[in-house]
């Protein structure tokens, strides 16, 4: 008894001698979803492209790009190039099988990646489909590596108070009332 005593208070000094950091607190811990996932219905990937006026020089990227479809169609469509991001695994697998039997497999990569980690300064548009605080959360990161004149299209959720250039309202093919916003890269750098 005497030694089990001993061995705990040579622990508690040392644990009390010991500096304790404390726990970083984030929003968001590494690896956990922006949102969950769920897919864009077809016509309003179309109206997002449209939106963001996709052309065959642009390179997309879809953050949270789920099974694909938003970088395969502007490929399909458009003759972009683009690049998915999402941090499940099964999703990536899946995007990649959607691009081989839609044949734009050579227009189009996928990464398995948390979106925060993200390098996108090679982007011409950046498509959205995450929540509001998600955004937020990108929006520093867009605006300081976008180029200017990029082009930032979400899906329903805006990004705090960074007003958007355009904000389009539409029914869609089921009558579900839809909101697209579109923000036009400047150079400033919004936190």
């Amino acid at each position: 008894m005497r030694r089990r005593t001993a061995v705990l208070a040579a622990v508690l000094a040392i644990a009390v001698a010991a500096p304790i950091a404390p726990p970083t607190v984030t929003a968001r811990q590494q690896g956990e979803s922006l949102a969950p996932y769920v897919p864009t219905p077809y016509d309003v990937v179309n109206r997002m492209l449209e939106l963001a006026e996709v052309t065959r020089d642009d390179v997309v990227y879809d953050l949270g790009c789920g099974d694909g479809r938003i970088v395969i169609t502007a490929a399909e469509r458009f003759g972009a190039r683009g690049v998915g991001i999402d941090y499940d695994p099964e999703r990536i697998a899946e995007a990649n099988a959607n691009a081989a039997r839609r044949g734009v497999q050579d227009l189009v990569t996928f990464i398995h990646q948390d979106a925060m980690q993200a390098d996108v300064s090679e982007a011409t548009v950046v498509t959205l489909y995450l929540l509001s605080s998600s955004n937020r959360m990108l929006r520093p990161i867009l605006t300081r590596q976008l180029r200017p004149g990029a082009r930032i299209v979400s899906h329903a959720f805006r990004m705090g108070d960074w007003r958007p250039d355009v904000t389009q309202e539409f029914e869609d093919e089921r009558g579900t009332m839809r909101t697209l916003h579109l923000w036009r890269a400047d150079g400033v750098v919004r936190p």
